[in-house]
């Protein structure tokens, strides 16, 4: 007699867990964010930074990956761009929000958390598939922040994380190489380094630098003169 696949009849709800406990649905919302572009993110002495791959075509422009969630606050992402924008869109409703009913900026942990949460709900229903997606969120109040969100809804503060494809092997090389009160060429260097096998020729590295001043993103070209081996 032919075995059935273990997941037949586990999969078919996001609200059914097999019998040792797993939700197949997210799982396959993992593989989605495992199968996305490499996303980084470090905390430095100043602020927050995050790097991506751009890929370069003369038919399209490149698709954005680093968002503005606040003035103080971005995102990196991984996996489905589409629910990416979603949950993007949201959380910027729920800053400007914040502002005018408490009159001061979102923290970065409330915003991270109000992504996770939007997440989490999308595990729980019939009807619904989760967000096949991660975050790194990471920005400046009183401290820098960085927290990543996955399918699941989980919530991580991080110092350094990697997000996407390869990122197993990635947040290795961090946990090694990562220092604390990094200045920001340092901080941008290390990002570059962890990217660098990645990058394609027709790929090019893109970096948002937020700090307590302003934010600036960097393009590839930009990042070379400012002395930055890629």
């Amino acid at each position: 007699m032919e075995m059935m696949p273990e997941s037949m009849g586990y999969d078919r709800a996001i609200v059914v867990f097999s019998p040792d406990g797993r939700l197949f649905q997210v799982e396959y919302a993992r593989e989605a964010v495992k199968r996305g572009s490499t996303a980084v993110g470090v905390v430095f002495k100043n602020g927050v930074i995050f790097g991506v791959k751009k890929k370069e075509s003369a038919l399209l422009s490149p698709v954005e990956k680093i968002f503005m969630l606040d003035k103080h606050i971005a995102t990196a992402t991984s996996g489905l761009i589409a629910d990416a924008r979603v949950l993007v869109d949201a959380a910027r409703v729920k800053a400007q929000q914040n502002m005018l009913v408490y009159d001061e900026p979102i923290s970065v942990p409330a915003l991270s958390r109000f992504i996770a949460d939007r997440q989490q709900v999308y595990t729980q229903y019939a009807g619904v598939r989760p967000y096949g997606v991660s975050f790194l969120i990471g920005g400046v109040n009183k401290k820098n922040k960085l927290f990543e969100t996955d399918p699941s809804g989980i919530l991580l503060e991080c110092k350094a994380r990697a997000i996407g494809v390869s990122a197993d092997k990635i947040n290795d090389v961090l946990e090694k190489k990562y220092k604390q009160d990094m200045d920001e060429k340092s901080a941008i260097q290390l990002i570059a380094d962890v990217l660098k096998k990645e990058i394609k020729s027709s790929e090019k590295l893109y970096v948002v630098v937020i700090t307590h001043k302003n934010q600036k993103g960097y393009e590839h070209d930009e990042l070379k003169k400012m002395g930055i081996s890629i």
